[in-house]
């Protein structure tokens, strides 16, 4: 008797569908008031002098700082918020300028957006910097400002700046909290860590402390870099972050001990979890502090042992020696060469000009549309190409189209306010909630961001043009033709190969690979050198993982063919896991390899990245490596040929 034939299950394909998921991340309580307050109380002080208008110019410039204020450090939020409003101070002056002048304002806007794109690719707050040029650049193009033409930049910078004073609040009381908090939280993930050996929850929780390990770093070193001597705290602080290097080397052999012979014991993650309570509360004690461990037997063991007595003198130590702290990844550079690198690197990256040049293209084609066919405030084109476009925020091609769901669930509910709600006073408990919501549901992800400002622009731009509901539905059109000249010009017409974007990265973090195989058992004494190079090592795979999951996120073959490699990246992780795991080993009491082994791996991983670079295809490739099956660079052997086996390149 036959089967009866199964329903097929009509669903959209997961690369779409992924952005729609809210990240399961906590609510940032203390953002959401701040941007509550910064948001309504200039529409407040507006109303109250008869100037409605020019508080929501100041509520428009608050608005830009609730967006870039995504870092920790008070030092940095200074940095995220501040530099920024220079740049749309400068992006909405030339607006002003050119509002009105047609093909004028079309020119001057393509060259805005043509700087905009090339300074995006330097850093962090350089994109946030970029992204607002163009932002206030366009609606200073789009909407009549108040005269003379300094009063807008200068209403705008006042609410980056009422933004700013709202942040640093907290710093009298709180200073070097954040960096502790992020200390703190990297023992925790190194718990973690400990307790998944053995487990399959191993490498996500391995991910997780690369992670929390690169904000750390990033957040003291930068507190560092701004300081001229070295403060007591900082010392401390970059102290205790340094002796959980070695617990972090640890584990990859804990993870082989584990497999081998059973979990760690239960007090080791206890322990680390009690390192992480003391970083944070910020107290030391003098002495040796009592570790009740089991006593270790076997190399690993001894690492992990080692390694935990180590990092408990440090953090317990009362004063950490000044002279005897050094920068596991080097202090950064003064801040001259530091622009002077970001100059030439924007001036003379070819990835920097291809994204400014596409920027460029979509911006003209948006300022030309608005100019050839009449469209009621035709500045919300721009915005959205300007946001859809962003290249290190995702794809182009899931931001267009959750920017277009974004939108008009925004709209949904500015209708609703814009319907109901009487023009004046009641205005400024709407946005205290509107407002509210932009940093809830930012970190859900990107559609519900834009679902959440989109009421909130359109609430201060009913403010300025006094236009009502009729606000809504061109807003609606304008977005869906800023997303299609996002897609197609931005998208369509520039086919970079995924192999280019992807591939050549993926190839570069294989032969670092190589070359950390060779720096941990080619003989040398540089104990730094290895470190550095190790951590460096994993900032690179963690950047690569980054890059492949924006991948899965587009559409066929892209994602396709990112779906493909994945298991390669994953296969590269676990080489160096195996690798640091065998270097620990070593130092601990297992003999050292054969150094003909050592060249056999280097050759396999070399062979291995100039194989990737060199195809987009992927078929299994069969590696022997001889070797000692129960000598130190067994498990890495195994590594390297299931990498091999797993997707090695096709160079026929």
């Amino acid at each position: 008797m036959a089967r009866p034939a199964r329903p097929v299950r009509l669903s959209p394909p997961a690369w779409l569908t992924a952005g729609f998921k809210p990240a399961p991340t906590p609510v940032p309580w203390a953002a959401v008031g701040r941007a509550a307050v910064a948001l309504s109380a200039p529409l407040a002080v507006g109303l109250a002098v008869g100037q409605p208008a020019y508080g929501a110019l100041v509520s428009m410039g608050a608005l830009s700082g609730v967006i870039g204020d995504t870092a920790d450090a008070y030092r940095m939020r200074i940095l995220n918020i501040a530099v920024p409003q220079l740049f749309g101070a400068v992006g909405v002056t030339l607006g002003t300028l050119v509002f009105g002048h047609g093909w004028v304002a079309v020119a001057v806007l393509t060259l805005v957006a043509l700087v905009s794109g090339m300074i995006s690719s330097i850093g962090a707050v350089a994109s946030v910097s970029g992204l607002l040029l163009l932002l206030n650049a366009v609606v200073g193009a789009g909407l009549p400002m108040p005269d003379p033409w300094w009063k807008a930049p200068l209403l705008l910078g006042v609410g980056g700046l009422f933004v700013l004073a709202l942040t640093l609040l907290g710093w009298p009381l709180r200073r070097a909290a954040p960096e502790r908090s992020a200390v703190a939280a990297t023992y925790r993930s190194v718990a973690e860590l400990y307790e998944a050996t053995g487990t399959p929850a191993y490498d996500e929780k391995r991910q997780a402390v690369t992670a929390s390990l690169n904000q750390s770093y990033d957040l003291v070193l930068a507190r560092r870099a701004r300081q001229h001597g070295r403060a007591p705290s900082l010392v401390r602080l970059l102290a205790q972050l340094n002796a959980v290097i070695p617990l972090v080397e640890a584990a990859p052999a804990a993870q082989l001990r584990a497999r081998l012979h059973g979990p760690l014991s239960g007090t080791i993650p206890a322990a680390v979890r009690e390192l992480a309570d003391a970083v944070e509360e910020g107290r030391g004690r003098t002495g040796t502090p009592v570790l009740e461990l089991p006593a270790p037997e076997r190399p690993a063991e001894k690492a992990v042992d080692h390694a935990l007595r180590y990092a408990a003198a440090v953090v317990h130590q009362a004063e950490p020696d000044a002279s005897n702290v050094d920068d596991r990844l080097g202090r950064p550079a003064a801040l001259r060469i530091r622009v002077r690198r970001a100059t030439r690197a924007a001036l003379f990256s070819e990835a920097s000009w291809r994204y400014g040049l596409r920027l460029a293209l979509c911006i003209g084609l948006a300022q030309a549309l608005v100019s050839l066919i009449p469209v009621p405030r035709s500045y919300w084109v721009a915005l959205t190409v300007t946001f859809v476009m962003k290249p290190d925020f995702g794809s182009v091609f899931s931001r267009a189209v959750l920017r277009a769901f974004g939108t008009a669930a925004g709209l949904l509910l500015a209708a609703l306010v814009l319907a109901e709600v009487p023009r004046g006073w009641w205005d400024v408990p709407v946005m205290c909630v509107l407002a509210a919501l932009i940093p809830a549901f930012s970190a859900k992800g990107y559609a519900f961001q834009t679902a959440a400002i989109t009421p909130v622009i359109l609430l201060l731009s009913d403010t300025l043009n006094q236009q009502g509901f009729d606000l809504v539905m061109p807003r609606l059109y304008d977005s869906l033709i800023g997303c299609g000249i996002a897609l197609i010009a931005g998208y369509l017409l520039w086919p970079e190969s995924w192999h280019s974007r992807i591939g050549d990265r993926l190839a570069d973090a294989v032969a670092d690979t190589a070359a950390y195989v060779t720096c941990a058992f080619g003989g040398t004494e540089d104990q730094g050198g290895r470190l550095r190079a190790r951590r460096k090592l994993y900032r690179d795979l963690s950047t690569v993982r980054s890059e492949f999951q924006r991948a899965l996120t587009e559409p066929p073959p892209t994602g396709t063919r990112a779906a493909a490699w994945w298991p390669l990246v994953v296969a590269v992780e676990r080489i160096v896991d195996a690798t640091t795991a065998a270097r620990i080993r070593v130092n601990h009491g297992a003999p050292d390899p054969d150094p003909a082994e050592v060249a056999a791996v280097e050759r396999e991983l070399r062979e291995l990245a100039q194989g990737i670079r060199a195809s987009d295809t992927l078929v299994e490739v069969r590696s022997e490596l001889p070797g000692d099956e129960n000598g130190v660079l067994a498990p890495l052997r195994r590594e390297v040929s299931a990498a091999r086996a797993i997707a090695g390149p096709d160079l026929r």
